[in-house]
């Protein structure tokens, strides 16, 4: 008789607990494990215009402090080249992407509600360097029109699909009435900024053009043999680097999303030597605002040279 009762109360509390089951959290996630909901991670990319191991070292650390600000897992994704960033941004396989200028134009293009949305405080005003063999004869120009006396010149940009080591050289260039015809040989794409000194310093090349603040860094990290390569020109400021993120990033993570990627970025204190380390491996004192409209002048260069259709 004690069993057949004891048997009845444990059907009983079975019978009430099983819509509790039923409802648990974990039930109402296709994501969820044990006792666990999955959240699937934000994908972070950037243009590989320097060297590979600082990309990965810089990228790690960032994506630490946004997963620890955003509070959802954030993975960094390296990939081979400009176009490469640009396709995995089109197709959703990066969520943020820190582009150049060009590329990120071209993405934004392809993507129809891609925000962007955060620049270094040195982008709103950025500029190439033209830089020159010492043994190439060239001597420092003053001005746009000097810059014909590149012309029978061997001469190298970055990637071709650069803002700062092609585009907006190329734009200046042709002001002063110079075109990739006018050098010695077939012009070089070095691929990337660091590239691009190496193969002037070594003579690969008489003259080069790239990244001003890639530049500085490397004089300033002693990378450089300065009695072999040095700048022959700077030129005119134009809007470069900056942030952009996917549509879906929203519909994952909330409408609000994007705003609060962006106040995560703006929050890099110098101040805070966590934040400084990530803030001197971009080359910034800090991050500021930015949007589409910015990036008019890239566009226009851009569809001028045939890069965006």
């Amino acid at each position: 008789m004690a069993s057949l009762k004891n048997l009845l109360v444990s059907g009983l509390l079975l019978f009430l607990l099983s819509p509790l089951v039923a409802c648990s959290p974990a039930s109402d996630s296709a994501s969820s494990t044990g006792d666990e909901t999955t959240v699937e991670p934000l994908i972070a990319g950037a243009i590989p215009d320097q060297d590979p191991e600082k990309l990965q070292r810089l990228y790690d650390k960032l994506a630490n402090y946004l997963e620890t600000e955003l509070g959802v897992p954030v993975e960094y994704k390296p990939v081979t080249n400009y176009a490469a960033a640009v396709t995995a941004f089109r197709v959703g396989d990066l969520d943020l992407v820190w582009f150049g200028g060009l590329t990120g134009v071209q993405a934004r293009s392809q993507v129809e509600g891609a925000e962007a949305i955060a620049q270094r405080d040195i982008d709103a005003e950025f500029t190439s360097v033209f830089i020159a063999n010492k043994n190439s004869g060239l001597q420092p120009i003053q001005d746009i029109q000097e810059l014909s006396k590149l012309k029978g010149s061997t001469f190298t940009f970055g990637s071709e699909s650069s803002t700062s080591g092609r585009l907006m050289p190329q734009y200046f260039l042709e002001q002063a009435g110079v075109t990739p015809e006018d050098f010695q040989g077939e012009v070089g794409f070095s691929g990337s900024h660091d590239t691009t000194i190496q193969l002037v310093e070594a003579g690969s090349y008489q003259a080069g053009a790239l990244n001003s603040q890639v530049w500085k860094s490397r004089v300033e990290a002693g990378d450089v043999d300065l009695n072999k390569v040095d700048v022959i020109w700077e030129t005119p400021t134009y809007y470069d680097y900056h942030w952009v993120i996917h549509p879906d990033a929203k519909s994952r993570y909330g409408e609000d999303f994007s705003q609060k990627v962006q106040a995560a970025l703006l929050k890099l204190d110098p101040n805070n030597p966590e934040h400084q380390e990530i803030l001197d491996l971009f080359g910034a004192d800090k991050f500021i605002p930015t949007e589409n409209s910015n990036y008019a002048q890239i566009e226009e260069v851009g569809r001028q040279i045939g890069k965006i259709k």
